[in-house]
């Protein structure tokens, strides 16, 4: 199993189970999310609660809760929304963080091409929802959620070049 950390907080952000595609020129991954339902289980086992003498729940508490499975399975926090204001301010300090943390042929390949991935995240920013790994560090990477054209599950953004990749 492959398992992709943020290459400048260590958060774990998304593994090989969540398939991915490239977009931007690699500079953003795409991965579809899903929203599941988390505990609740109903287990029939066959018996007849009111003929062995026992209530219906007997103090079972069914709480069930819809989560977004790649939000839930790593522990993403959901930060406040950027206006692009906010926006640019925020990639200007990440390009600067990222850069110092890439080798050198790498950080010439995301120098090239962050623009074009920059101005396709300006483009949709009314519609993003924000998040960064477990330990909220101030400078993690984001990870980015819309909702495409009719769909029910969200779609996920993340900077190829801010992921490290970990066998497990």
């Amino acid at each position: 199993m492959l398992v992709y950390k943020d290459l400048l907080s260590g958060d774990e952000l998304l593994s090989d189970s969540f398939p991915y595609k490239e977009i931007e020129n690699g500079m953003l991954w795409e991965v579809e999310g899903k929203w599941v339902v988390q505990g609740a289980v109903d287990v029939d086992i066959g018996a007849n609660p009111s003929a062995e003498g026992g209530d219906e729940d007997e103090g079972v508490n069914d709480q069930a809760v819809k989560v977004v499975d790649i939000v839930d399975t790593f522990r993403l926090q959901e930060q406040p929304s950027f206006d692009k204001k906010q926006f640019v301010t925020f990639m200007k300090r990440y390009i600067k963080t990222l850069t110092g943390k890439l080798p050198p042929e790498k950080a010439d390949e995301f120098k090239k091409h962050i623009e074009g991935a920059t101005k396709f995240l300006l483009s949709k920013i009314k519609d993003l929802q924000f998040f960064v790994g477990e330990s909220m560090h101030d400078d993690a990477s984001l990870v980015f959620a819309y909702y495409k054209d009719g769909a029910t599950d969200p779609t996920f953004l993340y900077f190829a070049y801010g992921l490290e990749e970990m066998k497990c």
